[in-house]
């Protein structure tokens, strides 16, 4: 998806940020910890029935 993006990166000045690696990195611990926050109490119950 993000290599979408940065082929817009030329045009839209903007999107440019996405070459970065600094930038994609902060944005995939931001979606990884959203993630766990998310559905992390939910996985962990369910293995505690199954234990």
């Amino acid at each position: 998806m993000l290599t979408l993006l940065v082929e817009f990166a030329d045009k839209i000045s903007v999107f440019n940020v996405f070459r970065y690696i600094t930038f994609r990195t902060g944005g995939a611990l931001i979606t990884a910890a959203l993630i766990v926050f998310i559905f992390g109490p939910t996985i962990i119950n369910s293995l505690r029935l199954r234990q």
